[in-house]
């Protein structure tokens, strides 16, 4: 079967959604299906991986806080080397590649060796679990700003955002990666005037059989991750587009929450 789009030697990164893999585009399907040899984050679940064709090496490059496999100028020498080689080469991510996902080098050490590659976009975190918790990431009139933060830091180092503006009580906080730093996002954002009762919307694997998802309150939510643990993609929400309304859970079909109104 010819693959018009991906021709031996050239690279294609993949979105690979939030895991559930009826969330992955139709093009990322194909383009799976069709790859000679996958390098796949540590979030690609083993359904994504299926869809592979049996002959296809698969080879895991996963990286997650603290547990990194293989640095990233060795991922990127991977890829290159197998094009080079002339197979057809995936680099398949978890979420959407141009989110967190260090897209910038690989796409650069690609074109430094002359190797063709191009971007299939995914379903990124924080649209699957807003969509998990039966909410939105917008609200008309409320929330009318959307921000995506990673709370990922070098060991020692602080995350170095601008609390200032994340505090922005008209704006919707995505925090990927949140649950180590969840009692630092809380008291710096409510340290430069979020409300302490802002909402806030703990989803873990998102999209999977294992799906949580924790209710609260922003001053909560140091508490609200205790029971996450610390392998779990955890994603935070924070602010009122994620309130949780009377009958909204029901009518969207969502499963039921763990809530929390500590104060």
């Amino acid at each position: 079967m010819p693959h018009d789009d991906f021709p031996p030697a050239s690279v294609w990164l993949v979105g690979a959604g939030p895991g559930d893999p009826e969330l992955l585009t139709r093009k990322a399907a194909r383009l799976i299906a069709a790859a000679e040899v996958i390098f796949y984050d540590a979030l690609v679940g083993p359904d994504v991986l299926e869809l592979a064709s049996p002959a296809a090496e698969r080879v895991s490059v996963g990286k997650r806080s603290g547990r990194h496999s293989k640095d990233q100028a060795t991922i990127d020498a991977l890829i290159v080397a197998a094009a080079l080689g002339g197979r057809r080469v995936m680099r398949l991510k978890g979420g959407d590649p141009a989110i967190f996902g260090r897209t910038p080098e690989e796409v650069a050490a690609c074109h430094a060796a002359g190797v063709p590659v191009r971007i299939c976009p995914g379903v990124t975190a924080a649209s699957a679990a807003a969509a998990a918790g039966g909410t939105a990431l917008t609200l008309r009139g409320t929330a009318r700003k959307l921000t995506f933060v990673t709370a990922h830091a070098r060991a020692g180092e602080s995350l170095g955002l601008d609390w200032q503006a994340l505090a922005d009580p008209h704006a919707t906080l995505a925090v990927y990666m949140g649950r180590a730093a969840a009692a630092t996002v809380a008291r710096q954002l409510m340290a430069a005037g979020r409300r302490a009762d802002t909402p806030v919307m703990v989803v873990v694997n998102a999209s999977l059989p294992s799906e949580r998802i924790i209710r609260g309150r922003l001053s909560a939510l140091a508490f609200l991750v205790e029971t996450i643990g610390d392998r779990d993609p955890t994603l935070l929400l924070v602010g009122e587009a994620v309130r949780q309304r009377e009958g909204a859970a029901a009518r969207s079909g969502a499963e039921p929450a763990v809530a929390a109104d500590l104060r």
